[in-house]
């Protein structure tokens, strides 16, 4: 079991900080009116952490980070996006969704959007690669395969349960104003400390 609790412990100090990917879902699960209409983005950041999982573990994303050439250029896209993301949720203005209908995306943007915020996100795949990637060398076997099971679903149960909390708080705040704030927060504390 010790490869599983590894796995377990990582994967939640990983995914814990609330970045780009993990704001979105949460902010899904607020703006739907469900929180059914939220699973396209928790599905999506789901499968996009399984995929990176799996890359950093079989050893395929360090073969492909090994070319610094290609590390900076994921790093400078990754940089851009990040920052536009943030530009456009600081001067984003808050929604009430009783009155507005919902203001949640539609399935199809939610899976773009949250595939991108996944993909793109150089901390999360420097993170993946670096730090699961990396501990995943003390196994083999079925040690291996439990580590990396653990650190996959404490990905998928952590995406759900951001959409939970994101549709109670969407419940208790009618206006979207404390979403707003969050989201300012958030990009104040962590905008930065994502390059750190």
């Amino acid at each position: 079991m010790e490869p599983f609790i590894h796995g377990i412990i990582l994967a939640f100090g990983l995914i814990l900080p609330l970045g780009v990917q993990n704001l979105f879902v949460f902010n899904q699960g607020a703006l739907q009116n469900s929180l059914w209409q939220a699973m396209p983005a928790v599905v999506t950041a789901g499968v996009c952490d399984t995929l990176l999982i799996l890359a950093a573990v079989l050893g395929v994303s360090l073969v492909i980070l090994s070319f610094s050439w290609l590390k900076m250029t994921l790093l400078g896209v990754g940089f851009v996006f990040l920052a536009y993301m943030g530009w456009v949720s600081w001067h984003s203005k808050p929604d009430s969704r009783h009155t507005a209908g919902g203001s949640g995306m539609p399935p199809a943007k939610q899976i773009m959007f949250a595939a991108s915020v996944s993909l793109l996100n150089p901390h999360a795949i420097l993170d993946t690669i670096g730090v699961i990637g990396t501990s995943s060398l003390n196994y083999a076997g079925s040690g291996k395969v439990l580590f990396t099971a653990a650190c996959i679903a404490v990905s998928w149960l952590w995406f759900f349960a951001l959409a939970l909390a994101g549709r109670i708080i969407g419940d208790l705040d009618a206006t979207g104003r404390m979403l707003c704030l969050m989201g300012k927060f958030q990009r104040c504390s962590s905008g930065a400390l994502q390059y750190i």
